[in-house]
């Protein structure tokens, strides 16, 4: 008995898609990819993000403004948010293409190789999708550490670090990759049990004319 089958393959591949994608939505709009801390005022801490600079104070609490013009966006994070919204799109374009692809969904009789095509579209933009999430974050860290490690600038003046958004960005960009590839192989896994499924039959009607001679020669 196979545990693993080409159908719960394609089914789990799409589940850790779905949840890439999800994770990939929520980052996208968090205020919490670079945070800072100054020493010199310990009681405020700074969030930013693609679409909001926050800063948080005990008095107030957390208060978010909006960037107020587009053109006036640092180059990394125009960058960033458009890869970001590209990596929403086709990763919801890839995994409904995927769930249409998947055996079980009825989209009409003799269907297998739109469904096949289906599966590989799928999986072709989810991985693209991945890819697009794990850009612009890694871009932004790398500016981060070069900007962290700037011997022009004062060592009293702070300086953006981490934010737990960052780290949900690769998650969800390693997310989306696995279940793009994991896609790639429940296509190979489906191809294997549809050969392995012909030769069987033709097996089986290769022996069908053979019986048939056996049951005459004993009737006689």
């Amino acid at each position: 008995m196979v545990l693993l089958t080409a159908k719960i393959m394609q089914r789990a591949s799409l589940f850790v898609s779905f949840g890439g994608l999800v994770t990939t939505f929520v980052t996208t709009f968090l205020p919490l990819w670079k945070t800072m801390n100054s020493d010199l005022n310990e009681m405020e801490n700074w969030y930013e993000g693609l679409w909001h600079t926050c800063i948080f104070t005990e008095e107030v609490g957390l208060h978010c403004k909006a960037f107020e013009s587009l053109l006036a966006l640092p180059p990394v994070t125009l960058a960033s948010r458009i890869l970001m919204c590209l990596s929403i799109a086709t990763g919801f374009l890839g995994v409904a293409a995927a769930f249409f692809g998947l055996e079980g969904v009825e989209i009409g009789q003799g269907r297998e190789k739109t469904k096949r095509a289906l599966l590989i579209l799928g999986g072709v933009l989810i991985w693209v999708s991945g890819v697009t999430t794990l850009a612009p974050v890694s871009l932004i860290a790398y500016v981060m550490v070069v900007e962290f490690w700037d011997e022009s600038l004062p060592d009293v003046m702070p300086r953006w670090e981490y934010g737990e958004a960052m780290f949900s960005a690769w998650f969800s960009g390693l997310l989306l990759v696995i279940g793009g590839s994991f896609i790639f192989v429940a296509v190979c896994m489906g191809d294997h049990e549809t050969k392995q499924q012909n030769k069987v039959l033709s097996q089986a009607q290769g022996q069908q004319p053979r019986a048939r001679n056996y049951l005459k020669t004993e009737i006689l």
